[in-house]
């Protein structure tokens, strides 16, 4: 073999890797996109960085593979359910109580779906944003909500806010529709 035709195949080698590593990268970002929706561009902005932002996507999503996440059974389903609407109902007289309240019942379901609830936030909502990524976003709002409540810089419109949001999260938990989402609107 000629140094030519040596140095033609080891380019054209090259070429082929340099393809098909941009083509699995190119796939790589579309299932993340895809898979994580605006949580995907949430982490690009957290991170500034594309590739870390997708590494820490895909972290997350081998940390809950090893979750034992389970469907709720129907009776759990509708314990939980009527759980929230008196929760809800309870909004009318102390807003700040049904807060807190809607804040456990949330976390209550996250536990009986198998997630590991800890007391860092960030932790909780990474670990939701694999499987419920569209409304994990609510549930940072609810939560922020909920914290400046505890500094007293809430109105109740905000917390009526922050219920509508926590109910986004639950709703999406327990698989089924709650309540109406004429009662409680944005």
């Amino acid at each position: 073999m000629s140094t030519t035709t040596f140095i033609i195949l080891v380019i054209a080698i090259l070429a082929i890797a340099g393809a098909a590593f941009l083509y699995f990268q190119k796939r790589r970002t579309e299932h993340l996109h895809g898979r994580f929706g605006p949580e995907y561009d949430r982490a690009i902005d957290e991170f500034g960085d594309r590739q870390k932002a997708e590494s820490e996507l895909e972290r997350r999503a081998r940390r809950v593979s090893r979750f034992r996440i389970r469907d709720l059974s129907p009776e759990q389903r509708e314990q939980f359910a009527a759980a929230w609407r008196a929760d809800q109902a309870r909004f009318v007289d102390e807003p700040q109580l049904a807060l807190q309240q809607a804040h456990d019942l949330v976390t209550e379901v996250m536990r009986a779906r198998g997630y590991p609830v800890s007391a860092e936030f960030e932790q909780n909502a990474a670990d939701l944003s694999v499987e419920h990524p569209r409304v994990v976003e609510h549930y940072r709002v609810a939560c922020d909500i909920a914290a400046r409540r505890n500094r007293g810089e809430v109105a109740t419109e905000d917390l009526r806010k922050a219920m509508v949001h926590y109910r986004s999260l639950f709703e999406d938990l327990l698989g089924v529709r709650v309540s109406p989402t004429e009662e409680v609107k944005l």
